[in-house]
């Protein structure tokens, strides 16, 4: 059985947070699908498009990641795709406490919707020199003139 990861978010830009998380994923998966989708509770600066891009062009050259858009529920695009694992990251307390209620919301989703069909999440913590990273806080410095270039991967230029 291939060992299939969905890292879903919004990469509302994707941020040298996500690719952090990503890379030293790697060893754990046979392919790692990143999913980009629109967070209903958040106002997206930039286009899925335009988001999809910069994530297709920081993991150009790696076979075994993949990029998609998805709509809808993290737990539907996993069975969809016959991925076993959602990959997360967690950089604080905050994140733990979202996460954990997240992972226990996907967990009955999963058996609602697949109960043959076991999904289990993967939280990697981010790298200490990462932890303060975040699409937020990235949006806030382009927004105002910054310079987000130390945050985010060279493929995203705005």
């Amino acid at each position: 059985m291939n060992k299939i990861a969905i890292f879903p978010g919004s990469f509302d830009p994707i941020t040298l947070g996500h690719y952090d998380i990503v890379i030293r994923s790697l060893n754990l998966f046979d392919k790692i699908i990143i999913a980009i989708g629109n967070n209903t509770e958040k106002k997206n600066m930039f286009s899925l498009n335009r988001r999809k891009e910069w994530v297709q062009k920081t993991f150009l050259n790696f076979v075994n990641i993949e990029i998609e858009l998805f709509t809808g529920l993290a737990i539907s695009f996993c069975i969809k795709k016959k991925a076993n694992f959602i990959l997360r990251g967690i950089r604080n307390q905050l994140d733990l406490e979202f996460e954990k209620n997240l992972y226990y919301s996907n967990k009955q989703l999963n058996k609602q919707l697949d109960n043959k069909y076991f999904i289990e999440t993967i939280f990697m913590l981010s790298s200490y020199g990462k932890s303060y990273i975040n699409s937020c806080i990235v949006r806030d410095i382009i927004q105002n003139g910054g310079d987000y270039t130390t945050f985010v991967p060279s493929s995203v230029r705005v």
